[in-house]
């Protein structure tokens, strides 16, 4: 399973070889105002007298975007730019107050050779939390176990897209295929392995030589489809690939039953009991910065955009994009309550739906779920504080 984000890249590709992050470094450029931590009065939420690190490092599974924009939440003003090692650190911050510790935000994709943030979690143990998808957690439950403790989005923007003017009557990706179009994607994505064995699409009509580029899907003409995020590639294709210009449609893969948990951010399982304290007054920090940065995304966008521009790994990220992502994961309840009032929290019936799906799939891959596996061994809902969520 490709756990990482590979992604469209609009103007160019990431070459890259591995570049692993090691310890946290503070010597790049790129750093603003020279006030430290030290120098701030730790606000209602003390995080260190909970137990925390004295630095909160946390690894996602991408270059910085609007996806991930309650992480950049937590910077305030005072923050320094690591762009050789691909992060961002600062004082930790919950509604404008210093909350005691310090936290370290790591890019993913490039910047860590394009390996699995499991993977990245147990090479590096001074990561406190990774983003892991949940059929990513499953997968590798028994060498790389990891417990999900928050969900920033309740759905996934993986989709696949296609051109309404090829296909007139299309409404899901069930009606492109029975017109018989190619579905383009990632070599190594689980979600295809569930399409196909369901029945969804006949293995004939998938290619998995998606590169990342729009350069096949323009070819084509139309003629295929293809696997991109609901949250990007929509307005990139229209706006900024300049050789395709116009609108697709889409239908998320959520729609037609597969429903992991993207980004959610989880400890090592072995870590969960003594982290146990620090997470109790961590996870609602978490929550109220997502309600945070949905209420206004224009200070984290504009460090997103930044931070992109100072890690110049070859991802072209725009105004844009993040303008158009933040909106959509709205509409489409990407970041979400889910049914209740609560964001962040885990619908385990979900999970153990999509534990049932994928565990036959891992063993046909000859990667078996561990024995005895549990949706609590998975996820858990235990430091979610249930009054915090977004307004409806």
């Amino acid at each position: 399973m490709r756990s990482t984000r590979t992604r469209l890249i609009a103007a160019s590709v990431v070459a890259l070889s591995a570049v692993t992050l090691s310890a946290c470094s503070t010597d790049a450029s790129g750093s603003t105002d020279s006030s430290t931590s030290s120098d701030l009065a730790i606000g209602s939420t003390d995080l260190a007298a909970a137990g925390c690190p004295a630095n909160v490092v946390i690894q996602t599974d991408w270059n910085p975007e609007a996806e991930h924009g309650h992480l950049y939440e937590l910077l305030g003003k005072d923050y320094t730019v690591d762009a050789s090692n691909k992060l961002v650190s600062g004082p930790l911050m919950s509604k404008g107050e210093y909350t005691g510790v310090n936290v370290e935000i790591r890019a993913g994709g490039p910047a860590i050779g394009f390996q699995s943030v499991s993977s990245q979690m147990y090479t590096d143990t001074d990561i406190t939390l990774g983003y892991v998808v949940s059929d990513e957690a499953m997968q590798v439950s028994d060498s790389l176990p990891t417990t999900a403790v928050f969900a920033p989005l309740d759905k996934s923007p993986l989709m696949i897209m296609w051109d309404p003017a090829t296909y007139p009557d299309a409404k899901s990706i069930p009606d492109v295929v029975a017109e018989g179009a190619i579905v383009r994607y990632f070599d190594g994505y689980t979600y295809m392995e569930y399409l196909k064995s369901s029945g969804v699409i006949p293995a004939e009509q998938v290619d998995g030589g998606y590169d990342g580029t729009p350069a096949s899907f323009v070819a084509a003409a139309g003629k295929d489809a293809q696997q991109g995020f609901a949250s990007a590639e929509p307005y990139i294709y229209q706006n900024e690939v300049s050789s395709w210009g116009k609108p697709v449609k889409y239908q998320l893969i959520h729609d037609l039953g597969y429903q992991p948990y993207i980004s959610a951010m989880a400890v090592r399982s072995g870590e969960l009991e003594d982290l146990s304290p620090c997470l109790t007054a961590l996870v609602p920090v978490l929550q109220q910065a997502e309600v945070d940065y949905y209420a206004d995304p224009a200070a984290a966008n504009s460090l997103i955009l930044d931070l992109v521009d100072q890690y110049d790994t070859g991802w072209v990220y725009t105004q844009g994009v993040a303008d158009y992502s933040v909106k959509t994961q709205l509409e489409l309840g990407l970041a979400s309550n889910g049914d209740n009032d609560t964001i962040g929290d885990f619908d385990t019936d979900r999970v153990g739906d999509l534990l049932t799906k994928v565990a036959p799939i891992f063993d046909k891959l000859g990667t078996p779920v561990k024995s005895g596996l549990t949706v609590d061994d998975l996820v858990t809902n235990k430091f979610i504080d249930t009054s915090i969520g977004l307004d409806k």
